[in-house]
């Protein structure tokens, strides 16, 4: 499907949205851009928009085929996606397979530690107030959602897990969090949107438990797009991979 780009009607720390010629779609710009710590930490890595949206539209993809609304409807040309037009939840929801990251800081759990059922956290998505942990009666006050829809919610995150979690195993990956954010559709129905790529999720080698995520960003550490085109030579088959002329 093809799509005119239109006027900038959103900007984030590392994508852009567009209008096209229909209103009831967009076109998601994934820049090169790499935040921590609410944007304070910035860098330009070369590719990394193009692997983040081929890495996303991969998930989003399989998603779809598990009965899973979202906001995908193509990819366009790497960096470039084709998505439904939603207005987004500011929530952040976080669902935690194994101990890692700011669960670690904030709680007394053990590094590693493995999670069944997963644990799903909400946080309120503001820089202003520094993305502060939500309880539902806290979300439904603020009026970002119904009760109804935080169930719904969770109801899909866990699906995602569930598939994403299966899919990632089977790749030679463990899956210990990741951050998702949902809006509404042009028929008020909950639906999956933003992205899910290397910047939003932890993949660590099922062997050695390597980072190829974020995190090497957030600590530093080198080697940040070797991690993102490893886990895009991981979780894409050979047909995506020639579709986009990748040799990895």
């Amino acid at each position: 499907m093809n799509a005119k780009v239109g006027n900038l009607i959103y900007k984030g720390k590392a994508k852009d949205v567009y209008e096209t010629d229909n209103s009831e779609i967009v076109i998601v710009k994934f820049r090169d851009d790499i935040t921590a710590g609410d944007g304070a930490k910035k860098e330009n890595l070369n590719k990394k928009g193009f692997y983040n949206s081929i890495i996303s539209a991969k998930f989003f993809e399989i998603l779809e085929e598990a009965g899973v609304k979202t906001q995908y409807i193509d990819l366009l040309k790497p960096g470039y996606m084709l998505s439904k037009k939603l207005k987004m939840i500011p929530i952040e929801v976080i669902t935690r397979n194994i101990a890692a990251g700011s669960l670690l800081r904030n709680f007394p759990f053990k590094e590693k530690q493995e999670f069944e059922p997963p644990i799903i956290q909400m946080d309120y998505k503001s820089d202003e107030y520094h993305d502060p942990t939500l309880n539902d009666d806290i979300a439904v006050a603020l009026g970002l959602v119904t009760i109804e829809e935080l169930n719904t919610i969770r109801e899909i995150t866990l699906k995602i897990n569930t598939v994403l979690k299966d899919f990632l195993k089977s790749r030679g990956l463990l899956f210990p969090d990741f951050k998702i954010e949902f809006g509404h559709d042009n028929q008020g129905n909950v639906v999956l949107g933003d992205e899910i790529s290397p910047d939003s999720c932890r993949f660590w080698d099922i062997e050695t438990c390597d980072n190829l995520d974020k995190d090497l960003f957030r600590k530093g550490e080198s080697g940040v797009m070797d991690a993102y085109i490893k886990v895009a030579s991981i979780v894409l088959d050979e047909k995506d991979k020639k579709k986009w002329n990748l040799d990895i």
